[in-house]
């Protein structure tokens, strides 16, 4: 007896290691079928697998695809300027709180994502004088599909455009924007972008504010007339004939002692 355990211990071990080795080779095992099946684990394909979508940005499209990009980028980006044209035509602007901007010195754009789109629509062809004092540097999303917002940024008078993925994600966008700050620029930020939760201030732009010293100028655009998307945000879209008010708030500015209470102060301001 003492001899056959050790083998009757090493032939059962060989079966199921033969059984784990069988399911580990068989691809149509189901997925379902015991706990301690080990599953097979594909080779890595992610450069090659990862969507078009989000595997190229405005700034590294390879040589053989430029030429489309470009093609796909202008054409769209010249349609979306063509009916942002048409458009300005038939709106009614309405602004409170031109007063509000600071006189001479740069600040930072603040309102919702949800009224992005209608800000970019209501301050083409160019941005009004009034937000045209100083020059102005934005973040923007960097993914190839976003050429055409690139374009009708540039045209609408947007002096730098910061890619968002730029050295660690948003981080380093933020960290350049701030540089572009401290050198006299203004900037244009939505604090509960770019994918929400609506309406919910993040702590982005107060830190912003409070290492460039630079003043957050809240904005509220409303249309009486628009029609909103199905994203997350729910943008507003306005439509022909509509009535635009756009209300500039105060200046707020945030510093380390009152970062706290600004919090509470924009929020408000935002509406």
């Amino acid at each position: 007896m003492r001899r056959t355990r050790p083998r009757l211990r090493a032939d059962t071990a060989a079966r199921e290691a033969g059984r784990g080795s069988k399911q580990r080779l068989n691809p149509l095992t189901p997925c379902g079928s015991t706990a301690r099946q080990v599953p097979v684990s594909a080779p890595s394909h992610r450069s090659e697998d990862q969507p078009l979508r989000s595997r190229y940005r405005v700034d590294n499209v390879p040589a053989k695809l430029r030429i489309p990009f470009l093609v796909y980028g202008y054409v769209l980006g010249g349609l979306w300027l063509t009916w942002i044209l048409l458009l300005r035509l038939t709106l009614r602007i309405r602004v409170r709180g031109a007063e509000n901007v600071p006189n001479g010195s740069n600040f930072i754009l603040c309102q919702w994502h949800e009224t992005g789109l209608l800000a970019i629509e209501t301050w083409a062809p160019r941005l009004p004088s009034y937000l045209r004092q100083q020059p102005h540097a934005w973040i923007v999303q960097s993914d190839w599909y976003t050429k055409p917002v690139w374009i009708v940024l540039s045209f609408v008078g947007v002096d730098r455009l910061v890619s968002a993925s730029k050295g660690n994600g948003r981080i380093g966008a933020a960290e350049e924007i701030v540089s572009y700050l401290k050198k006299g620029y203004s900037t244009f930020v939505t604090p509960d972008g770019p994918k929400g939760p609506a309406r919910t201030l993040k702590k982005g732009v107060l830190h912003m504010a409070a290492q460039s010293g630079v003043p957050i100028l809240p904005v509220r655009i409303s249309a009486n007339r628009c029609y909103r998307t199905d994203s997350w945000d729910r943008k507003m879209q306005p439509l022909p004939f509509s009535t635009i008010d756009v209300e500039v708030g105060a200046p707020i500015s945030v510093t380390t002692n009152n970062f706290d209470e600004s919090i509470g102060a924009l929020t408000e301001a935002l509406g």
